[in-house]
């Protein structure tokens, strides 16, 4: 016998398909959504069904937009003639929120990994190729620092290194307020291995 009505039970399921939610989140977001003024209710839906039908790809970087190509790549103050590659979408914005970057960007919609069978052909690799052809000095790498993200990186630059290109990878190591004792052996030889000099 089932706990919910069918309705209740469709909701929870679906949202539970969603990334870090699991059935717990799930049954609170849907009793929530239940709760709801019925007009908020509809805006949702229409927020997502919006989002569903007007987002695309940008035509230049690939990024999320609703204006073909997007914003960042229209724009004549951003530095031409370097690129950040990036594994998706979100990455681009966590970026933007420094606002220290002044580049353009390549967003890949993955990385490389055998086990789950994406090769570099099912990755945005060749249309980076084409872009860097054009005035680009610097292709700046930041996938994620794990086994994918590494190796997508190191693909990466050895395809870009012949061509001249200064090929460069974001820094990583000990966070910002973090505490020696608590990194792991990988993450401060990281550390040491990226130091500058103050």
């Amino acid at each position: 016998m089932g706990y919910y009505a069918e309705p209740i039970a469709r909701l929870i399921e679906e949202l539970s398909r969603l990334p870090g939610i699991g059935p717990k989140t799930a049954q609170r977001l849907a009793f929530h959504i239940l709760k709801m003024p019925a007009d908020r209710a509809v805006r949702l839906v229409q927020a997502i069904a919006g989002a569903r039908e007007s987002i695309v790809y940008c035509s230049v970087c690939g990024n999320f937009t609703d204006v073909d190509p997007c914003s960042i790549c229209s724009a004549s103050h951003r530095d031409r003639s370097t690129i950040m590659v990036v594994e998706e979408p979100k990455d681009v914005v966590a970026i933007e929120k420094t606002r220290d970057y002044k580049g353009l960007y390549h967003v890949l919609h993955g990385v490389i990994s055998p086990l789950e069978g994406i090769g570099p052909d099912d990755i945005r690799i060749k249309e980076l190729l084409s872009r860097v052809s054009s005035g680009v000095k610097e292709v700046v790498i930041a996938t994620n620092p794990d086994v994918e993200g590494e190796a997508t990186a190191l693909y990466i630059a050895r395809l870009l290194k012949p061509l001249g290109l200064k090929v460069t990878r974001i820094a990583y190591g000990i966070p910002m307020g973090g505490d020696l004792d608590y990194a792991d052996e990988i993450t401060l030889a990281k550390a040491l291995e990226g130091r500058r000099e103050l």
